[in-house]
């Protein structure tokens, strides 16, 4: 109880990162297992049997995790690193944030292009505001995502989101309030932190895709139709 009699408010649970020995809330760290042949497995749906080991989502975290021992001494046995790791982790959290989006899509919880963004985002209806890292910086600017903390996903390229909407690509979307939201951006924090993505600030245009492009879907045609003619 605190002062005044109201209860206090429950924590987050919290793990240790074997490489900076700083306890975090688990959803910014990624766990990983040793397999019985000692092979360093990561399991970023948190699931698999055995003793978890946490590693902060940071790339250069992750890196010396795999090249410093630092599995196997915390494990305190015989464990080895694949030399991917840090690719393996990234490519994983990357495919639970695009099927995420997917799924929130089909359930109705997501839209993409400018216009439904920027209805969703003006009723008020919007949890998450997503955009391609790889965008226009200046055509991103013209949204605002939803007030909060952590509101704001621009980790996803624009071909990795629009995976999650069966398109070439999309540079503007928004995930709408409901049980997938929380999900998804805690996925989207970790996938950041591994690619040193800025979470909250549009990155830079070089290299931008035309935003323009987004709203342009007649004749553009579904992923999915495009691989049945492939």
């Amino acid at each position: 109880m605190t002062r005044g009699g109201r209860p206090k408010d429950r924590e987050a649970p919290e793990r240790r990162c074997i490489v900076t020995r700083e306890s975090a809330p688990k959803a910014g760290l990624v766990r990983f297992v040793i397999a019985p042949d000692g092979a360093v497995v990561p399991d970023l749906a948190g699931k698999l049997p055995g003793r978890g080991l946490y590693v902060t989502a940071d790339a250069k975290a992750l890196a010396t995790a795999a090249s410093k021992g630092h599995f196997a001494k915390a494990a305190r046995q015989q464990a080895s690193a694949p030399a991917d790791l840090v690719a393996q982790v990234e490519d994983g959290l990357a495919r639970r944030v695009v099927e995420l989006i997917a799924m929130a899509r089909k359930a109705g919880q997501a839209v993409a292009g400018l216009e439904k963004v920027k209805e969703a985002l003006v009723g008020g209806k919007a949890a998450l505001l997503v955009q391609a890292s790889d965008g226009s910086a200046r055509g991103k600017a013209a949204l605002r995502a939803p007030k909060g903390e952590n509101t704001h996903v621009g980790c996803l390229t624009a071909d990795e989101l629009g995976l999650a909407f069966a398109r070439d690509s999309v540079i503007h979307a928004a995930v709408l309030e409901g049980g997938l939201a929380k999900r998804i951006g805690d996925e989207a924090r970790r996938l950041a932190g591994v690619r040193g993505s800025i979470y909250y600030d549009a990155p830079s245009a070089d290299g931008a895709v035309d935003d323009s492009a987004d709203d342009r879907t007649a004749g553009e045609g579904s992923r999915a139709e495009r691989q049945t003619t492939e």
